[in-house]
């Protein structure tokens, strides 16, 4: 049926359930901010949640292999759990692989060269001779992190850092210090901070060695590994599981995302946290609309004894409060749907992390908002079921 003739009927002949809710305009539209108030808690902390976990995984989609090689006591990538070189060595002896290429992963203060406060980064490293990362602008600046100490700089970084790229662009030079060396920065590229990563570094093995000592590269984050096009990935997995020993994990590219996210959301406190957040949301709108409904249920109780007595079936009466909860989730929504949009947009500006509507979390709460106004609704019409026509008169 077409919008327009949708809405004719609805002017004509308006669902009981609005006709109930639109008869107190104050109750309706308490409801309707208390239901985007609970939509905009939960909007927040599902964004601040979609953030941190495609923050944290950020490295992991753009390293380019079919499988990878880590400790196998390693939690997540920023925890500081290696692996020695050689196993590199065994796992390119494999049949299957093509290539073995080590990336490294390490913490460093940045000083700021014009208010010389200090920054946590990250420092990412590999041999630009076999380049690790899917990353365009990276791959182009081989040449760059080839020099003595030369990094390249994400522009994404968090402003702590300075003003690296207008610098750049007036064409003066940027250079710092890192664990006491001198060292300046050749380019940039865009990738993103995270909550706990104020910005990221690359630079070449080389560079790395020379920051963090000679033993530094024969201490692996993450091996890279190559399959042949005609080789089943499974089966190559296999076989280097049984080369290698217990202390090295194989994983595939969607295994290695999978077990970041599993470990963020599940043994971290701050997915603890933003689950809980998400909760309380949902606890805050049930009570609300609960509210609500049970006083228009009890306001009208004599209406719907009368119906009762007439004989109708307690599910048609039950379909009117069904209907008063749909119709104040939609409206509920739209509101905090709006409001949370603008929220995103001043967090991302202050933050500078990547904190966009998606549709997945939209679709998300909305069900969570239609599930709350269901559940509420189930609860006050336990006064209607029970309600008994004698009784009433």
């Amino acid at each position: 049926m077409p919008l327009k003739s949708l809405l004719k009927r609805f002017t004509k002949e308006p669902p009981l359930g609005w006709a109930q809710l639109s008869h107190q305009k104050i109750r309706m539209i308490v409801a309707v901010s208390g239901i985007a108030f609970a939509d905009i808690l939960i909007f927040m902390q599902l964004g601040f949640y979609t953030s941190l976990f495609g923050g944290v995984t950020r490295i992991h989609e753009h390293l380019n292999g079919d499988l990878f090689l880590v400790s196998a006591r390693a939690k997540t990538l920023i925890d500081g759990q290696n692996f020695s070189h050689r196993h590199l060595y065994q796992a390119a002896a494999v049949k299957g692989i093509t290539s073995a290429s080590p990336f490294y992963y390490a913490n460093a203060g940045w000083i700021n060269p014009w208010e010389k406060k200090v920054t946590s980064v990250a420092i990412l490293a590999f041999d630009p001779a076999h380049p690790v990362l899917n990353l365009p602008e990276v791959n182009q600046q081989l040449e760059q992190i080839k020099l003595p100490d030369k990094v390249l700089v994400d522009r994404l970084a968090r402003p702590d850092l300075g003003p690296i790229a207008e610098t750049l662009a007036r064409g003066k030079p940027v250079s710092t210090e890192i664990l006491n060396r001198r060292i300046s920065v050749g380019g940039m590229f865009t990738l993103g901070s995270t909550l706990f990563t104020e910005g990221y570094l690359i630079t070449s093995d080389w560079n790395y060695l020379r920051l963090y000592g000679r033993d530094s590269i024969d201490n692996v984050t993450v091996g890279v590994l190559k399959v042949k096009i005609d080789a089943e990935i499974e089966t190559v997995k296999q076989k280097l599981k049984a080369s290698l020993p217990a202390d090295v994990a194989v994983m595939t590219h969607e295994e290695f995302i999978a077990a970041e996210k599993e470990f963020w959301a599940q043994n971290h406190p701050a997915g603890t946290i933003f689950n809980f957040g998400v909760v309380m949301g949902f606890i805050v709108g049930v009570v609300i609309v609960y509210q609500v409904l049970f006083a228009d249920v009890n306001d009208h109780l004599s209406e719907y004894a009368t119906l009762k007595a007439m004989g109708y079936a307690d599910k048609s009466l039950l379909i009117v409060v069904f209907q008063e909860a749909i119709i104040l989730a939609v409206l509920g929504f739209i509101p905090g749907f709006g409001v949370s949009i603008g929220m995103y947009a001043l967090l991302e500006g202050l933050t500078q992390m990547p904190l966009a509507m998606g549709s997945e979390v939209a679709l998300r709460v909305f069900v969570l908002t239609v599930t709350m106004c269901m559940v509420s609704s189930a609860i006050a019409i336990r006064k209607l079921q029970s309600a008994d026509p004698a009784e009433v008169f």
